[in-house]
């Protein structure tokens, strides 16, 4: 099980480096790694972002001799993702990651019924559940780290401003020859990767007055499905926590901001099968099931379960929803985590299938939550 990470928010990511400014850039983040700081965050403290920093390390770059004796030594990859995520079900079990800035969503599976249609691709299999949004996927390279205990192979993707969009780590159980196989068939050493300066920009919400609120709240009742509300969210040109805020009180609800710890223990104490939801513009990584070990560590509450991990920052959470959406198999039940910038941190959900009803204990539980008015009592 992984132990809780830090953050650091990247800083103005530099575009792509070369030549000398990629030597200089080795040495001190490596540096910072033997210090103990994750890749992203040594990459901020450095001033350029977690794909760049992974890029200076490309075998291509370095003599034979000193990309031997590198921490790190990566390969880029040909783009393929189709391909590449298919080709992961020969390979085994793995550890799939995914992040935001004030969450870190781990499944350990197989990657299996891997599809692509247009630029969305899903990954459904019982342990890695995956929504891929691959314009946001830019470059991928495969990443070797010589460590203390060894050897430690991942692909990691990232966006076009080196943010990382998804990583797949390989594990003691994983088929490191399949591994090679699948890296050799989409290597492209000559790949020099660029990223864009600063982070991805975002559209800020139209004027509360501009929304047309009967309109968004008639479409809003009359979803049959709960993916129809993206296609509701584009037809009224509203931001999605806007949307919320909008139609507080007759579709959504304000909660505690301790509602998910609240919300994860007592789902835990009578193992009540749940969803978590959690990524950022290029993935979204789900788990389905139970979950048991729960454990606040500082600033982090985390799950801590053999095949699932979530590292969720409490402190970030500065609006919690209870979110109801009509479908033909009843309404759903969600609540939803919004940090002070207003992005999605995660969401949570009863276990469910289409064609199935949420369960009762799922709804009687969120439900609990949005009424307790603040009154909500952790238990340590």
């Amino acid at each position: 099980m992984s132990t809780t990470p830090a953050l650091v928010h990247p800083t103005n990511p530099q575009p792509a480096l070369h030549g000398e400014a990629l030597s200089a850039l080795r040495k001190p983040f490596a540096d910072l790694r033997a210090q103990g700081l994750r890749s992203r965050d040594a990459a901020a403290r450095l001033g350029v972002s977690e794909g760049a920093a992974m890029a200076a390390f490309a075998a291509s770059g370095m003599s034979p001799q000193d990309e031997a004796d590198s921490l790190y030594s990566t390969t880029v990859l040909d783009g393929q993702w189709h391909a590449l995520l298919q080709g992961l079900e020969t390979v085994g079990p793995v550890m799939a990651l995914t992040r935001n800035d004030s969450v870190v969503h781990e499944k350990i599976g197989v990657y299996r019924n891997v599809s692509v249609h247009g630029g969305i691709g899903m990954a459904l299999g019982a342990e890695i559940d995956l929504r891929l949004f691959l314009s946001h996927w830019h470059v991928g390279l495969h990443v070797l780290e010589r460590t203390p205990k060894g050897e430690a192979h991942s692909l990691q993707f990232f966006d076009a401003h080196g943010q990382a969009v998804h990583k797949v780590h390989a594990r003691e159980a994983s088929d490191l020859s399949a591994l090679e196989a699948l890296v050799q068939r989409h290597a492209r050493p000559e790949a020099r990767p660029e990223f864009k300066p600063g982070l991805a920009p975002t559209t800020p919400d139209r004027p509360d007055a501009a929304i047309d609120r009967t309109g968004l709240a008639q479409a809003w009742a009359d979803m049959k499905d709960t993916h129809e509300f993206f296609s509701v969210l584009k037809r009224f040109e509203v931001g999605r926590l806007q949307s919320l805020r909008l139609m507080e009180g007759v579709h959504t609800r304000r909660t505690p901001l301790v509602a998910v710890e609240w919300l994860l223990k007592r789902a835990a104490g009578s193992s009540l099968p749940i969803m978590v939801f959690a990524g950022n513009a290029g993935c979204l990584q789900i788990h389905t099931g139970s979950v048991h070990r729960i454990a606040v560590m500082g600033p982090w509450l985390n799950v801590m379960d053999e095949g699932f991990n979530l590292h969720l920052r409490a402190d970030h959470v500065s609006e919690s929803w209870l979110v109801s959406k009509p479908t033909s198999d009843g309404v759903v039940t969600s609540i939803e985590l919004f940090d002070a910038q207003g992005h999605l941190m995660a969401m949570f959900f009863g276990e469910r299938k289409p064609g199935k009803p949420e369960l009762p204990g799922w709804r009687e539980l969120a439900h609990s939550v949005a009424q307790a008015d603040g009154g909500l009592a952790v238990a340590a």
